[in-house]
Order: structure tokens, then C-alpha cells, then sequence
């Protein structure tokens, strides 16, 4: 289940490039859109592909130091726990995760000195090394420190930011959301489930999540006019045109969104374009949309424009 924040935003992005657009297409930016969340799919799955290159690194670095010209007993012998944990092993051996970094055409292919700084950064961090020094590992340890190591020393690494970064001008949405599909699969893996595969079934959007997606970004366009004047008759010292480009497409989303979208609370969907006003608009955003979305919400609850379905709904 994808985070619906993630999703709004990634239709605001669309729909802002829309309504500054006079030749867009709306279709062809809606296929944009579905292809933008599957490139963070992309970005999942190879976080993913990380825990093989770095079991890689570990194996080649024990390889060179058994090479040394004097080589120690702890060369000769090296402690293979990092390499040989079961989470570790079952994510870089996964078939699935193979699968799907070959159909997405993803691969670390041309990192390799990034990946080999990376690891060596892991392999000196007081993490590691508690981690390798602990008495003794199970499963649940193991993944307690997959999961740390992911958080602390991957999602936050300079060098990926800058290779994203260069990817796409939303890479930190995207890495956000990525780190924290990993972070949850990671965080639910079970001992019993690495027999077959480690990663389960990988992370999707299923069909209420596209038909979110679809019918928000689809009839905020639909609605756009007869919302505009809605929201211009409300907020009545304030003509349209004054009116921040930004604040204006937020509320005609929320407006589509109360209308069109029986199954999400009113109170949530005011909450939610609230505090994205607050990452994309201006400070005085979040109170200006709160008054006018809140005046409109109960007039459009009262003449029945607004219709919630289901248990707890009706008076949120």
C-alpha cells in the first residue's frame, strides 16, 4: 500500500505541468504520471539490488586480503557473518528481486567505486563493528541491523543523493518513498518466509491506488472551472488571479477529491492538502486553503454535493 500523500503529490507535479502548459495533453501527461510512480518502483527495487553488491564487496575484500603479502590469522580466516547472514544471503540470491531488476532494466552497472566506498564506510562504522562483535546473531538480530544499516549508512549516503539527484528533479520524493517501502519490507520479514523467497510479494501499486490516481488527476481537470469559481466566490477578497497559482490547483484537488472520492474522509482530505501546502506553497498558504476549503466543505455537505460512504464517512 503506497503512502496516498505520495500519490497526491505526484498528481499535483502533473497537473500543475498541465495548467501551465496552453498545448499539453492531458492524456499523454496522465501516462507520464503512472510512469513517474513506476520509476520509483524502479528506485525500490534497485535499493534492493544494494544488499547483493554489497555481499559482493565483502567477499571481494576478504579475497584481496587473503592475497596480502603477510597476511594475518583474521585474513586467513575471516568472521563471514556479515556475508553469511540469512537476510543478507536470501536478498542477494532472491530470484524475484533478479527478475524484476531485469524487466526494469536496473542495475548498479557503472558504480562501482561508489559501491566499494560505500562498503567501506559500513565496514568502519561503530554499527559493524558491534554487530560483528556481538556474542552471538539470530535471525532477529540480523534484521535489526539490515534495517539500521539501510537507514543510517544507504538512504542517507551522499553519493546516491547525487546520482539521483541528477535523475530527476523529484528524486527526494521518490528516495522517500522508495527508503520507505524497503524500510517496511525489511521490517516484516519473517524467518519462515526466506525459504522461498526473502522479499515476499514486491511492492505494487495495486488497482484502488491507480483508480485514486486516475479519478483524482482525471476530474480535477473535469471540475477545474466550476471549482475555480467556487473557490473564487469564497474566498471573496480575493479575485482569482491573486489568487497563488499553487493554492488555487491544491484546492480544486481537494474539492475534486471530497466529491469524487467517497471513501476517504472530508477531515483527512482537508488534512493532507494542508500540509502539502505547507512543503509547496507559501507560509500563509496552510490557513488561507483551510479557511476556504472548510467554508465549502460544509456548504457542500449541506446542498448534498458531498456524499461519503461506509461507516465513520458520513461526519468526518
Amino acid at each position: 500500500m503506497l503512502n496516498r500523500r505520495y500519490l497526491r503529490i505526484k498528481v499535483y507535479h502533473v497537473l500543475y505541468t498541465f495548467q501551465q502548459s496552453h498545448d499539453a495533453s492531458a492524456a499523454k501527461l496522465e501516462k507520464e504520471l503512472f510512469l513517474s510512480i513506476e520509476r520509483t518502483f524502479d528506485l525500490y527495487v534497485s535499493l534492493l539490488l544494494l544488499f547483493g553488491e554489497l555481499r559482493d564487496q565483502a567477499e571481494s575484500h576478504m579475497a584481496e586480503r587473503k592475497l596480502k603479502r603477510l597476511p594475518t590469522a583474521g585474513d586467513l580466516n575471516p568472521d563471514r557473518r556479515f556475508i553469511d547472514g540469512a537476510i543478507l544471503t536470501a536478498l542477494a540470491n532472491s530470484p524475484r528481486v533478479q527478475k524484476e531488476a531485469e524487466e526494469r532494466k536496473v542495475n548498479w552497472m557503472g558504480h562501482g567505486e561508489w559501491l566499494t566506498k560505500l562498503y567501506r564506510e559500513i565496514e568502519t562504522s561503530e554499527l559493524y563493528r558491534n554487530y560483528m562483535a556481538a556474542p552471538g546473531t539470530g535471525f532477529a538480530q540480523e534484521r535489526a541491523f539490515l534495517t539500521e544499516l539501510f537507514t543510517e549508512h544507504i538512504a542517507n549516503s551522499e553519493g546516491l543523493h547525487d546520482m539521483l539527484e541528477g535523475r530527476t528533479i523529484h528524486w527526494m520524493e521518490d528516495l522517500d518513498l522508495a527508503c520507505t517501502l524497503l524500510k517496511r519490507r525489511l521490517e516484516t520479514l519473517r524467518e519462515g518466509s526466506l525459504s522461498n523467497d526473502s522479499v515476499g510479494e514486491l511492492e505494487r501499486m495495486d488497482s484502488d491506488e491507480e483508480e485514486f490516481v486516475r479519478t483524482l488527476f482525471r476530474r480535477t481537470i473535469d471540475l477545474g472551472a466550476e471549482h475555480e469559481k467556487l473557490i473564487s466566490e469564497k474566498a471573496s477578497n480575493w479575485e482569482s488571479e491573486r489568487i497563488a497559482v499553487t493554492d488555487m490547483l491544491l484546492m480544486k484537488m481537494a474539492l475534486t477529491e471530497v466529491r469524487e472520492l467517497s471513501q476517504i474522509p472530508v477531515k483527512v482530505t482537508l488534512n493532507e492538502y494542508i500540509e502539502i501546502a505547507k512543503a509547496y506553497s507559501t507560509p500563509k498558504s496552510k490557513n488561507f486553503i483551510n479557511g476556504v476549503l472548510d467554508a465549502l466543505f460544509i456548504e457542500m455537505k449541506n446542498d448534498g454535493r458531498i456524499v461519503k460512504l461506509g461507516r465513520g464517512l458520513i461526519e468526518n
